[in-house]
């Protein structure tokens, strides 16, 4: 049997660029080269490239393809590692969809939803799951500075309702840096969100399904030594404690595993899924939803798969088997 061409795409036009040329040449050295012809696929903006022996091939993006040494390689597969636009708001999604390429990720219609915070936490909480309650604010919008602060408490959270990791977020504890945080915030995104102060524990907890097969990994418990877990903390290994599985009871554990896994399948996710949130004594409150998760070596996803003792390569050929399965239906 041929090999399938896979091409592993990383980059975009987020400030998460960096952290998705991490993920995407950490996935590319995990995905099986005895299965699958891979290749590396960066992309920018309309520059779209193959990177192989230090060389750039431009992608023809009429079939989704390249040319080396005068043949044409037409992927047959997309693992997508981009980190907020286009890879995880649902565009390149879209892109695929008319090019009849399967890919590693949720839906474009999942991954649109997802994206927007405050779409996403309206849309979960009206299936009865435990979310935050944001304010959402609208650049040039005449807003009640009282009322907002008033609805969400202090201190509270501002931040950017569609941007990934962290950029943009301030920790407001007093209402005379509620402007400079509303200021940094709209400098991101031209949506932002103000959010309540949850006094609780933060979690994270990953997961995927393939056929009848659901693999939930072990619970996260994030500690950041900054004020909150901050693009810092994410990626800096020093600037926060996660501890794998997370010191919770068995019961909370089994609670985050049953609202993360109910989670999946309110939005139809595909591929492995990352859901953040608090525990507040009993309560489990969801936060959001990553449909890309950061997979570089220092990231949560690769990390709760060590602990849970599998292989990141074995996982990776179970979602690539599943959506070639499924597209060949």
């Amino acid at each position: 049997m041929m090999k399938k061409n896979v091409a592993v795409i990383a980059g975009g036009n987020s400030a998460e660029y960096g952290v998705s040329i991490q993920s995407g040449n950490h996935i590319y050295s995990e995905v099986d080269g005895s299965r699958y012809n891979k290749y590396l696929m960066i992309l920018r903006g309309r520059d779209w490239h193959v990177e192989l022996d230090g060389k750039n091939y431009p992608v023809d993006k009429n079939d989704f393809s390249f040319t080396l040494e005068g043949e044409k390689i037409v992927f047959d597969f997309a693992y997508i590692t981009i980190h907020g636009n286009p890879g995880e708001n649902g565009m390149l999604q879209g892109y695929l969809d008319m090019m009849d390429i399967p890919y590693s990720t949720c839906s474009t219609l999942c991954e649109a939803i997802t994206f927007d915070k405050y779409t996403c936490t309206n849309y979960l909480h009206g299936f009865g799951i435990n979310t935050t309650q944001p304010v959402m604010l609208t650049r040039g919008q005449v807003y009640d500075k009282e009322a907002v602060l008033a609805a969400v408490g202090l201190p509270c959270f501002v931040k950017p309702n569609a941007e990934g990791s962290s950029f943009g977020v301030s920790k407001v504890k007093c209402a005379d840096d509620f402007d400079a945080a509303i200021d940094e915030a709209f400098s991101k995104c031209h949506e932002i969100l103000v959010e309540s102060f949850l006094d609780g524990i933060e979690f994270t907890c990953g997961l995927y399904k393939v056929g009848d097969k659901k693999v939930v990994f072990p619970v996260a418990e994030v500690i950041p030594k900054n004020e909150f877990f901050d693009y810092e903390a994410k990626y800096d290994a020093k600037m926060s404690d996660e501890i794998i599985p997370g010191r919770f009871s068995d019961e909370i554990t089994e609670k985050i595993q049953d609202m993360a896994s109910e989670v999946y399948d309110i939005l139809r996710c595909e591929g492995i899924v990352r859901i953040d949130g608090f525990v507040c004594g009993d309560e489990v409150v969801m936060l959001e939803v990553n449909t890309t998760p950061g997979m570089t070596a220092n990231s949560f996803v690769p990390k709760m798969v060590r602990v849970m003792g599998i292989s990141l390569r074995d996982v990776i050929t179970e979602i690539i088997e599943d959506k070639l399965a499924k597209a060949a239906k």
